[in-house]
Parts: structure tokens; sequence; C-alpha cells
């Protein structure tokens, strides 16, 4: 059973067993590939190249510009990883997406790929992150959960209650009883973490 995540000197320790890593690991995979931006196919020309992620960072070919994901293709759970920097001009959010989503999916998707690495490299049920490691980890179980909680529909307090009401009249091996599950714990998880670096108990 998992225990918090303790500061111990330089590091910050939990107690997870294999079960428990890899389905955080799993989970957070998932996010990292709906996160990760496209890849850049290298022309072997470095100028080529250069100009190629130019255009790509401004959204622009052919003179036209676009988003990095068409918006009839774009899955909706992206807008909750990636809200809009300005909700009252559609036209400013857009060209400030253009601008910047690229990179900022690269960041998340940089710091899942460091967190599902620590889960990974863990043995028996010790994990133990480095201080980059656990605010790498922070924001991957923030990201993970805002998938999740997504997928759930949970956006307000009024979903998470109709969610409960819909989940008591379900079969215990549903499908919807285990992500519940599973969002709970990623909830305790990052609270646990984030107490950890903030050098308090999860209690306070």
């Amino acid at each position: 059973m998992a225990r918090a995540f303790k500061r111990k000197g330089e590091l910050y320790v939990a107690r997870m067993d294999e079960m428990e890593r890899s389905v955080v690991a799993g989970l957070m995979d998932q996010t990292r590939h709906l996160l990760a931006p496209p890849e850049r196919v290298s022309t072997g020309d470095p100028f080529e190249d250069l100009v190629a992620g130019l255009g790509e960072s401004m959204g622009a070919q052919d003179g036209v510009l676009e988003t990095p994901d068409e918006p009839e293709h774009r899955d909706p759970a992206l807008d909750r990883l990636l809200p809009t920097a300005h909700r009252g001009d559609d036209q400013i959010a857009a060209e400030f997406r253009r601008l910047t989503e690229h990179d900022l999916r690269d960041r998340k998707a940089t710091n899942l790929a460091t967190a599902v690495t620590a889960l990974r490299r863990a043995t028996g049920e010790r994990l133990e992150l480095t201080r980059a490691e656990a605010e790498a980890t922070v924001i991957a179980l923030t990201d993970t959960r805002l998938l999740l909680g997504e997928r759930l529909g949970l956006r307000t307090d009024e979903d998470a209650a109709a969610l409960e009401g819909r989940l008591a009249g379900l079969d215990e091996d549903d499908p919807a009883i285990y992500a519940v599950s599973y969002y709970d714990f990623l909830t305790w998880l990052q609270e646990s973490l984030t107490s950890a670096l903030m050098g308090r108990g999860i209690f306070g």
C-alpha cells in the first residue's frame, strides 16, 4: 500500500508497489503521447530545418496561419491541458497558441517523460526522486489528472456529484470505477508530493 512522500535529505521518498507505479506510469505515458508535439522531420540541411522550425512556431504555411492541431481533429482534452490565454478574443488567443503551444507541449511532455523514467527506475517499494524529478512529477501528475478528469467529464463540483450518483449504480468491475479510483490516487499522490516539496506533512 502506498505511503506519502517525505523529504529525506536531498531526496523525496514514497512507498509504492510495482503495480501502483505501473498504473501511474501508464497513465502518464498516455498523457505524454497526447501532449507531445508533432515531430519535426529533418531535411538534412541545417538552414532548411531552421526555416521549417520557424514556420511551425509561427504557424505559417504558404502564407496561411494554422494551429498545431486542426480544430476538427483536435482532442478536446488538449484544450483542458493547454487552456486559452485570452478568453475574450478568439483571434488573440489563436495567435498566442500558434506562438507558444509547440514549446509548451514539449515542456509538458518532457516533465511526463522524466516522471515515467523515475517510476520505472524504482525497485522494491521505494520510489526516490531528486528535487528536479519531484518538481517535474508534480506537474506531470497535474496534467495526468486533468486528462483523466476530462475523460470522466469532471469540470465542476456538479459534475463530481453527478458522477458519484452514476457510480452508485455501476457494477464493481465497471471501468469507470477503476478510472475514478485512479483519479483519486493521483490526487492524493500529487498533494503528498506537493506538501513534501513545500516542507510540510500532507496534513499540514
